[in-house]
């Protein structure tokens, strides 16, 4: 529509004022906050624009957080660790997985027992090992992340509160206006995190962001979780493993029936499965986009219900819908054009950082891999980082990057930078990073390397298989950039 409204001038209350604000409750943003108070900031406000933390972890119901773990070596600890841990003490019995002592193990019994699960052993050639891949009741893990800020008397939470427009003072942001059953107010801030997920924030700022790619993958895709109670799992996934050939046919008719590529994954319990869904050519923040995936997959719960009761008698006889997830799963819209733009290749040769943040192993590469601090500093933009699925990378990196993992230890790392900068006088942009990683490994149990208790045996290791680059991946892309080695 060409047509334009004139919105007057308007006076907005000051609602609060902090050292750091944090736009969005998601894994990035809840982790940012917790790490930087815990590192010693003054005054965190954390805003969510729902009722709970977790973002598509609690809230979009993807119930699995991939490769944690590379061979026999934990690798993306710090917060992301932490949420299984508390689990462990608080709620046991609500996640399922490779505990940390079995990871890296080959003994054929436990091999057989989670091959059943989806990305709990090692993929491709080779003898296969357990990989740390939590499966978690999404209820249990909002109970833990709501304990993690009420822990920390300097932060300050506001629920049900939309963060919808930066103030700018030049190029600097100074807070950010944000709507509520209250009404439009602003906060301001000495820093801003923008964890929204689809660069809400630094798009209005005047960073440069890259639009929805259009790649067929990921950054391309949009998705609604349901879960399906009333089934026996194990006895389906024993079926499948025999039957091959038919678990094709099973899978083919699923996608028949919803018109979307879909298939369910196992959950901490053995009778509820949570469907995945994979639904082409959308744009998360297109409104037509956001309408056409909540209505096309609620329109094929029953029929999909239906078929597995029919085709899985055995296993599925007495399904029925358990619950939908009350938030849209989003997966591609904006992505920062950052000082740094991650790529496929430096996947492919295990590029090294000085700036490196996190590293992590990947569904990409496998080995662990490093991101560096500049793919979450805007260009053109202070006192502003942006952490999350919507870092600066490029469509074939984000895939990889835009995981639960990556968000929560981007996120990690933006809220420890805060602390830093605001310890030290300086901008987010020229924190002393050195700083800034011994706060992350001595004290907040994040792996990195080329630190002083950095694994020998870890390193020694990723060299005896070169860093992964012998792989058929990495060869292939390395081939395509014109690298001969």
């Amino acid at each position: 529509m060409s047509k334009t409204y004139l919105e007057s001038a308007n006076t907005l209350p000051i609602y609060d004022e902090c050292d750091l604000l944090v736009v969005g409750g998601g894994a990035a943003g809840h982790s940012a906050a917790v790490a930087a108070a815990r590192a010693g900031v003054e005054k965190v406000i954390l805003m969510e624009r729902y009722g709970y933390f977790g973002g598509d972890v609690t809230g979009d119901y993807v119930l699995m957080v991939p490769a944690l773990s590379w061979k026999n070596y934990s690798m993306v600890r710090g917060l992301q660790e932490e949420w299984f841990t508390r689990l462990d003490k608080n709620a046991p019995g609500s996640y399922i997985s490779p505990s940390l002592e079995d990871i890296g193990k080959t003994a054929p019994i436990l091999v057989d027992r989670w091959s059943l699960v989806h990305g709990c052993t090692t993929m491709g050639p080779g003898e296969k090992s357990l990989v740390r891949a939590p499966y978690y009741e999404p209820n249990q893990l909002k109970l833990e992340m709501d304990a993690m800020v009420q822990e920390l008397p300097n932060i300050k939470c506001l629920l049900h509160c939309w963060g919808t427009k930066p103030i700018m003072d030049g190029n600097a942001v100074k807070g950010v206006i944000f709507e509520s059953k209250e009404g439009r107010k602003a906060i301001m801030a000495k820093i801003v995190i923008d964890a929204t997920g689809d660069g809400d924030i630094y798009a209005q700022a005047g960073a440069p962001f890259y639009s929805k790619s259009g790649i067929p993958g990921r950054d391309d895709q949009s998705a609604l979780v349901w879960r399906m109670g009333g089934v026996d799992y194990e006895l389906f996934a024993r079926w499948r493993q025999k039957n091959p050939d038919e678990a094709k046919s099973f899978a083919a008719e699923l996608e028949k029936i919803t018109g979307f590529k879909t298939m369910f994954f196992p959950t901490d319990r053995n009778d509820v499965v949570w469907f995945n869904n994979w639904l082409s050519g959308m744009n998360c923040i297109n409104l037509e986009h956001l309408r056409q995936t909540e209505f096309s997959v609620r329109n094929s719960i029953r029929a999909t219900i239906k078929f597995c009761r029919e085709a899985m008698p055995q296993a599925m006889r007495n399904a029925y819908l358990y619950d939908i997830a009350p938030q849209f799963g989003a997966r591609c819209s904006r992505r920062l054009e950052g000082e740094y733009v991650m790529s496929r290749l430096d996947f492919a040769v295990n590029r090294e950082f000085e700036d490196v943040i996190a590293w992590h192993s990947t569904v990409m590469s496998g080995v662990p891999i490093e991101i560096p601090y500049r793919c979450i500093v805007p260009k053109n933009v202070e006192n502003l980082l942006a952490p999350g699925r919507h870092v600066s990378a490029d469509p074939h990196a984000i895939a990889a990057l835009q995981l639960v993992p990556q968000c929560v230890g981007t996120g990690q790392a933006a809220g420890v930078a805060s602390a830093i900068a605001l310890k030290e006088g300086t901008t987010v942009r020229n924190v002393n990073i050195k700083r800034v990683q011994k706060i992350l490994c001595q004290e907040q149990d994040v792996p990195l390397p080329r630190q002083d208790n950095t694994d020998p045996k870890l390193v020694a290791d990723l060299v005896a298989c070169n860093y992964g680059r012998d792989t058929e991946m990495s060869r292939r892309i390395r081939k395509e950039a014109g690298l001969d080695w």
